[in-house]
C-alpha cells in the first residue's frame, strides 16, 4: 500500500506542531493598565494538546491521517506551583462535547507547557458523572492537594423529552502526588444545585471552609444571592448546614446576573486575595469579567476590600471563541520571588496568562474606589480624581499639564 500521502500529511501536522510548540511568548506593549501583563500569544490551545492524543499513526488503520478523536477547545484550568514547576489542570472538550482533566507543566509558568502522555483519571460515586470541569486545586493545611470541581449529571426529574436538563453539584477529589487521585463524595449544601465552589487554603475553627455558589438551577440561580460561605466539620463526607452570603449580587453591576469564585484565595499580610468573575446580561448575551476583592485574615468570611468594576475584561480576539466576550479564572499561582501568574481562559476555548505582583493586586483592591453604584455618584467619584490630578499637575509642570489634557 502507498502510504506517501499518509507521510506528507503526517509531515505537515509534525511540522506546525513543534513550531507552535517553540514559539517564545512575549508580553503585548500594546496593553497597559498598570495592574498587569497581557502577553502576546495563548499559553494554551487545543493545537497544543500532544497529536497522539488526536490522531492514529498507525497507516493501516488511518492511511489518509485523520483526526480520530478531535479536541475543540482547553480553557479553565487550576493552577499550583510545586517545587518550582507551575502545574494546570486544564479543562480539555473533545469533538464529543465531554471534558476531562488533563495536566500541563512549564517551569516558568509562561512557556512550553508540556502536557502529561494520559489525561486524569477521576474515580466516579455511586452516580456516574456524564461530565466534569473547572477544577480549582489548593494545598490544604492537613498536607493534601485538593481539586473541586463541578460535575454534571442529567437532571432525572426532567420530562422525557428534555435532554438537555442537568444537575450541577461539586465533586471533590485529592492526592499527594498529582497522579493519584482520591474520589470523595460530592459537597452537600442546602442549595438544590453547586458551581465554583472553592476549598480554603486553611482550617477555619478546626472545620473545613468552602467557598460556594448556591443556585436554583443548572444556569439560572434563582434565590442564590452570590458567593457563599459555609463550614465542613468533614472532608471526606463534606457537608454544609448553614450557606452565609460574603458577596452579594448587585444591580447594574459587573456581577448583576451572577458571580462565583475563581481560583484559592492568596494570602497576603493584608487579607486573602480573590480573584472571582461576574457575569451581567448584554443586547448580545452574557459578558463574563474578572474582580478582586480582599477578605480579613482572621475573619476570612468579612469583605474588607472591594474595588469597583472589573480587574480583567476580553480583548481582541479574546472576544471570539465558543462562548463569546467571556473571560474565566480558576486557578492562580503566587510564586516565591513575588510574581503572580493569573491564568483565564478567553470565550471557553484557549487559556492565556496575565502577570502581575503582590503588591500591584494588593494596591489595586485597597486603593481603588468602591462602586458607589449609582451615576451620580460615578461622576462625582471621577470629577474628584480629576480636580486631585489637575491640582497636582498644575503644581508640577504646565507642560505636563498640556500633554496630560492632550492638547495640540
Amino acid at each position: 500500500m502507498d502510504n506517501s500521502m499518509f507521510e506528507r500529511r503526517r509531515e505537515r501536522v509534525f511540522a506546525e506542531y513543534h513550531a507552535l510548540r517553540s514559539r517564545k511568548n512575549v508580553v503585548d506593549q500594546s496593553w497597559y493598565n498598570g495592574v498587569f501583563e497581557r502577553y502576546l500569544y495563548p499559553v494554551l490551545t487545543r493545537a497544543h494538546t500532544p497529536l497522539f492524543w488526536r490522531y492514529d499513526f498507525n497507516p493501516d488503520t488511518n492511511p489518509y491521517f485523520m483526526e480520530r478523536l478531535g479536541i475543540n477547545c482547553i480553557f479553565n484550568p487550576g493552577a499550583i506551583e510545586i517545587d518550582g514547576t507551575v502545574y494546570l489542570v486544564c479543562r480539555v472538550e473533545g469533538y464529543d462535547r465531554k471534558s476531562f482533566f488533563a495536566v500541563a507543566e512549564s517551569t516558568d509558568g509562561i512557556d512550553c507547557f508540556t502536557f502529561w502522555d494520559k489525561p486524569l483519571v477521576i474515580p466516579g460515586t455511586g452516580e456516574p458523572d456524564v461530565n466534569v470541569y473547572d477544577m480549582r486545586v489548593v494545598l490544604h493545611e492537613d498536607g493534601w492537594i485538593y481539586g473541586t470541581f463541578c460535575t454534571e449529571r442529567r437532571d432525572l426529574s426532567a420530562p422525557p423529552g428534555d435532554t438537555s436538563s442537568a444537575v450541577a453539584q461539586a465533586g471533590i477529589v485529592r492526592t499527594k502526588d498529582f497522579h493519584t487521585w482520591e474520589r470523595l463524595d460530592d459537597l452537600a449544601t442546602p442549595s438544590p444545585q453547586q458551581r465554583n465552589v472553592v476549598l480554603h487554603p486553611e482550617f477555619v475553627d478546626g472545620q473545613y471552609a468552602f467557598y460556594t455558589r448556591p443556585q436554583a438551577g443548572f444556569i439560572e440561580t434563582g434565590s442564590g444571592g452570590g458567593i457563599g460561605w459555609g463550614l465542613a466539620p468533614d472532608i471526606e463526607h463534606a457537608r454544609i448546614e448553614a450557606e452565609y452570603i460574603i458577596d452579594p449580587r448587585s444591580y447594574h453591576t459587573v456581577k448583576e446576573v451572577k458571580n462565583g469564585m475563581g481560583s484559592p484565595p492568596l494570602k497576603t499580610e493584608s487579607g486573602w486575595l480573590h480573584i472571582a468573575h461576574g457575569v451581567r446580561g448584554t443586547a448580545a448575551g452574557l459578558r463574563y469579567v474578572l474582580y478582586a476583592f480582599l477578605c480579613d485574615l482572621e475573619e476570612p468570611w468579612r469583605v474588607i476590600h472591594r474595588p469597583g468594576g472589573y480587574l480583567l475584561a476580553p480583548v481582541g480576539d479574546e472576544y471570539m471563541g465558543d462562548v463569546p466576550n467571556v473571560v474565566f479564572c480558576n486557578g492562580v499561582v503566587a510564586r516565591e520571588n513575588g510574581q503572580v501568574l493569573v491564568y483565564y481562559a478567553s470565550s471557553d476555548t484557549r487559556i492565556h496568562v496575565a502577570s502581575t505582583t503582590v503588591e500591584r493586586l494588593l494596591d489595586y483592591v485597597v486603593n481603588t474606589p468602591e462602586d458607589p453604584l449609582r451615576t451620580a455618584e460615578c461622576v462625582q467619584q471621577r470629577i474628584d480624581l480629576i480636580e486631585r490630578n489637575l491640582t497636582y499637575l498644575e503644581t508640577q509642570d504646565a507642560e505636563l499639564t498640556r500633554k496630560a489634557r492632550g492638547q495640540c
